[in-house]
């Protein structure tokens, strides 16, 4: 699969500047040329260290931002373009129209980068969700939970103020337990530092949960050894822990109201290779009566599918990893080729699945998937 990623971003990289250079720039002036060259010679060079020595994260967002600003707005002229060509051969216009067709789409997509990158990722929204289950105790009917993930917490360091923003509309709801699922930094445990103030001030009556994500293993960093990183993730695991939050490691929780209760139950990552598979559900429900109203943390979403359904008997699901790519028009997202279940809430038979699009960015740019703090209030079926 990275094989096949990397062949297609070649093809979106490489072939429109052939195609333009061929086609509209060989009598461009030579400095012209060599300009018109340098965001191509730019990701080539990002993309041969990468592979020679170890890939560093401003490498990974220096490539997104030239993929998004310059190859693929060229690309989208390239097709339009090369289908006016074909279509001059009967219709002698539609070239010049596939050309101005290539370009407004091309300066679309110009703008839609730009602003995600300036201030799409800065764009938090709050969402309300309802969740209606028939086994709900009643005095949970109306519970409040509000849901953070992916937080990538070192890209704040472009908008620290961000991250305030976030935290302070989170409080605002005065939610009745906060859940994080996962993805609290990008690459090292460091990087939670400058912010592990600010985080400690998220509250809810109570208390708030965490898991954690694939990220947080600090999978993505550089390291002198295996011993190294281990100590970033068990330093990630102090400070969570210091800010007031109670990290599940395949552990639960019991949340009482009067003579009812529901459970938190939080497992770490699983996913399909390469991300790690940790999770361990019998253990992390050990002791949990069967018929408890049960709220499971885990980051990855298609551990629903694969685990959690056959597997158990858990009522709701809350994950998030997808971030819908960062990226949605309208209910559509590039997520959904990769992921069945991408954002939102997803229902089979009783079971439930809500996928958080996440509260932050490991790279500073959104589009249409804004960062999300997402409410969700648990109903229980009327007449049950």
């Amino acid at each position: 699969m990275p094989y096949i990623i990397l062949a297609t971003l070649l093809v979106i990289a490489v072939a429109p500047d052939v195609y333009i250079a061929c086609c509209f720039l060989r009598h461009a002036p030579l400095l012209w040329r060599l300009v018109y060259w340098l965001p191509l010679a730019a990701m080539t060079a990002i993309l041969v260290t990468s592979i020679a020595w170890h890939p560093q994260q401003w490498m990974f967002r220096t490539l997104i931002a030239l993929l998004l600003c310059t190859a693929l707005p060229k690309f989208l002229f390239l097709l339009f373009s090369a289908v006016g060509k074909g279509v001059a051969l009967v219709l002698p216009a539609a070239s010049t129209a596939g050309n101005a067709l290539g370009v407004i789409a091309a300066a679309a997509v110009i703008a839609m980068a730009v602003y995600g990158f300036a201030v799409g990722w800065k764009h938090v929204v709050v969402r309300q969700v309802e969740i209606t289950a028939k086994d709900l105790p009643g005095a949970f009917d109306g519970y409040r939970m509000v849901q953070l993930s992916d937080l990538h917490v070192g890209t704040y360091s472009y908008s620290p103020a961000t991250l305030r923003r976030i935290v302070g509309k989170t409080n605002a709801l005065q939610a009745d337990v906060l859940l994080f699922t996962g993805d609290l930094v990008n690459a090292s445990a460091d990087e939670a530092d400058r912010f592990q103030e600010t985080l400690s001030e998220l509250s809810a009556k109570d208390g708030v949960y965490a898991i954690l994500g694939n990220h947080d293993y600090c999978m993505y960093g550089h390291f002198d050894s295996q011993a190294a990183r281990k100590e970033s993730l068990q330093k990630l695991i102090q400070t969570e822990r210091a800010m007031g939050w109670d990290l599940l490691l395949n552990e639960h929780r019991v949340i009482h109201r009067g003579n009812d209760s529901i459970a938190i139950v939080g497992v770490e990552n699983d996913g399909t290779p390469p991300f790690p598979a940790l999770a361990d559900l019998p253990r992390a429900m050990q002791g949990l009566p069967d018929s408890i109203f049960t709220v499971l943390l885990s980051h990855d979403p298609t551990h629903w599918r694969r685990k959690v359904l056959p597997d158990t008997n858990i009522q709701l699901t809350l994950s998030g990893h997808t971030h819908a790519m960062q990226l949605k028009f309208g209910h559509f997202s590039p997520s959904k080729w990769a992921y069945p279940e991408w954002g939102g809430l997803y229902k089979e038979g009783e079971r439930l699945l809500f996928v958080s699009t996440g509260s932050g960015s490991n790279v500073p740019f959104r589009f249409g998937a804004w960062p999300e703090i997402d409410v969700l209030t648990l109903r229980r079926t009327q007449g049950e």
